[in-house]
Formats: C-alpha cells, sequence, structure tokens
C-alpha cells in the first residue's frame, strides 16, 4: 500500500484525526477499521498508522514506530525556476520534478510564458494555481515515498525573481544558445545547492539571458538538441544526480 500524508504534529499517545483528503484516499481503496497503513507528515517523519475510528469524512488513526525518515532526500537541495507553460505542462512539470528529486519549485512569469499570471486582476487564479501545484507535490510524495514535501513558491516576474536575495552559489540557466555543458560544471563543482532555471516554450529571450548573467548565473546546455520545456527540467535534474549522486555512481562501476 502506498504511503499517505497525515500533517503534524503527530502524537502516539492518543488517536489523532485524518483530514477529509486523507478520509476520500482510504474510503476509495476500501480501507477497513484496523487496518494499518503508512504515512508522513512532510517534514521528514513517517509512522505505521492503524485506522481506529473512520465513518463518512471523518476518522482516527493511531499511530506507532514515529521516526524520521529521509534518506531518499539528497544531500544537495535542488531548485527548479522554471518558466511558465501553457495547458497542463506545469502540472506535469511538477510532478515530474518531485519525481525526481527537486527541493524547491519556483514558477516563473517569462517574456515569452503562454500563461500569464502576474498582473494584479490575476492575484487570485495564481493563488489557486499555486494551491493546485502544492497539491500535486503532495501526491507526488506519496507515490515516489518522499517523506518531505518541496517547496512551491508564488509566482514571480523574472526580474522580480531576480531582484530578490538568493542563497544558492551554483545557479544555472538552461539554453541550446551556449558551448558550455551542464555536465562539464557539475564535474567542476562538488554537490552542492543548485538551482536550474528552464525557460518556457521558445526559451528564455536574449535580454533575460543577459539579466541572468549579470545576477550570477550561467548559461549551460543539455547538448546538441533542443528539449521542450517540460522535458528540460526533468533531464537536467537526472544529470545532477548522475553526477553527485555517490550511490548512483557506485551502481554503475
Amino acid at each position: 500500500m502506498p504511503q499517505f500524508y497525515l500533517p503534524g504534529p503527530w502524537d502516539s499517545q492518543k488517536p489523532t484525526s485524518i483530514p477529509p483528503e486523507l478520509a476520500h484516499h482510504l474510503r476509495v481503496r476500501r480501507v477497513q477499521v484496523g487496518e494499518i497503513f503508512p504515512v508522513f507528515d512532510g517534514n521528514g517523519q513517517v509512522a505505521s498508522a492503524n485506522l481506529h475510528s473512520f465513518s463518512g469524512k471523518a476518522g482516527q488513526v493511531q499511530l506507532s514506530e514515529i521516526r524520521t525518515d529521509t534518506h531518499r532526500e539528497t544531500s544537495y537541495a535542488i531548485t527548479l525556476a522554471q518558466g511558465l507553460a501553457g495547458g497542463d505542462k506545469m502540472d506535469w512539470v511538477v510532478e515530474k520534478a518531485i519525481e525526481t528529486g527537486a527541493q524547491r519549485i519556483i514558477p516563473l512569469q517569462c517574456e515569452r510564458s503562454v500563461l500569464k499570471l502576474t498582473r494584479s486582476s490575476d492575484m487570485e487564479r495564481a493563488q489557486k494555481r499555486v494551491l493546485h501545484w502544492q497539491g500535486i507535490v503532495q501526491a507526488a510524495c506519496e507515490q515516489c515515498d518522499r517523506t518531505v514535501l518541496a517547496q512551491v513558491l508564488p509566482v514571480l516576474t523574472f526580474a522580480q525573481y531576480l531582484s530578490e536575495p538568493n542563497d544558492v552559489k551554483l545557479k544555472l540557466l538552461l539554453t541550446p544558445d551556449t558551448g558550455k555543458s551542464l555536465y562539464s560544471v557539475l564535474l567542476e563543482n562538488s554537490p552542492q545547492a543548485i538551482e536550474l532555471m528552464i525557460g518556457p516554450e521558445g526559451g528564455h529571450t536574449p535580454e533575460e539571458e543577459a539579466q541572468a548573467e549579470a545576477a550570477g548565473y550561467q548559461l549551460v546546455s543539455l547538448g546538441e538538441r533542443v528539449l521542450r520545456t517540460e522535458t528540460a527540467g526533468v533531464v537536467a535534474i537526472t544529470a545532477v544526480h548522475s553526477i553527485w549522486n555517490p550511490e548512483m555512481q557506485n551502481r554503475l562501476k
């Protein structure tokens, strides 16, 4: 059985109420009173949950074996700064970024973004989109057994984001218009917090690339082929792991 998200705080001494969303999942999966299933709190804690009572949209579980388990998280935090893409592409990007190991996702309104969410009249719509993406993060963590929920930040314009404080030292903007490869930069640097910036459909404009370089970003390429915006981030995150993840390197030897 997959793990389920149960927000804390937890207490093993008394039954814990379950939220309506979890009650819905348990009802769909026909979990019965007395059954045990795994839960996580989104902050790295996991536990075994015994369904103590269940009726309609409410119920309680008794938790046991509460412990910390973050072995699926990497020591280097990956931030994906993703240019807003149209249709359902952003949903796909968020889901796959979680499955491949991103810890933070920043949706950016770029010059060529088809989806527009940063006008004052779009504030409510943008907030709903972010909540929707946070739900995708939760579902993806349940599916891939991650125990720490990634952050999805509010939508910002490209210029706004560049003006924000940023502690990440290794910041890379992916573009096909450069001779420097992502792989060469990863090989030159030890594992550390890293940011991968991906443009929307059509990529970043030359002006945006220049602004990013002035803000400390390196322009790097994923190779000879031009990837779609929904593909580039997943490939870049996977490339980071292939170079920096010691366990993966050992398995490949």
